[in-house]
């Protein structure tokens, strides 16, 4: 999925440091700089060795670089793929449709007391996961509800 993604020179060294501390393997990474975050998706399964035991490497990250860190676990199947970006939020339902203009969207259902959790703040949570599932499964839009 990730074929013709292409890094910049900034990009590869937060991956470089990502992968030395943590251990973990990245398949992509975001510098956000407008948001002073870097945004990494981990390989499925690597998650619990990029965050590190209570947080650490996530920790020792942002001390290095000054920006906030934020990972997520890839999959496969864009279901889970946007499950797994708005964790911690449970999502209940996600439906994926082609619309008669050809173009794709998905509807999130979470937990009505955990939309704010979901959506972020200022709604970075949702323009992060609009960014990725665009990049990985080419869906136009996605609305949190």
């Amino acid at each position: 999925m990730t074929s013709g993604i292409k890094f910049t020179s900034t990009e590869m060294k937060y991956i470089a440091l990502f992968e030395s501390i943590s251990g973990a393997s990245v398949k992509d990474c975001i510098v956000d700089e407008e948001q002073g975050r870097v945004i990494f998706v981990v390989k499925e399964g690597d998650l619990g060795a990029a965050i590190g035991k209570g947080g650490r490497n996530i920790r020792l990250l942002e001390r290095m670089t000054g920006k906030k860190h934020e990972i997520i676990e890839y999959s496969d199947d864009p279901v889970q793929f946007i499950k797994n970006a708005l964790k911690p939020a449970t999502v209940q339902e996600v439906r994926i449709t082609q619309r008669l203009d050809g173009k794709t969207i998905a509807v999130v259902t979470v937990h009505p007391k955990e939309k704010g959790v979901a959506i972020g703040k200022n709604g970075r949570n949702a323009e992060r996961l609009r960014m990725l599932v665009k990049r990985y499964f080419q869906i136009q839009n996605v609305s949190i509800v």
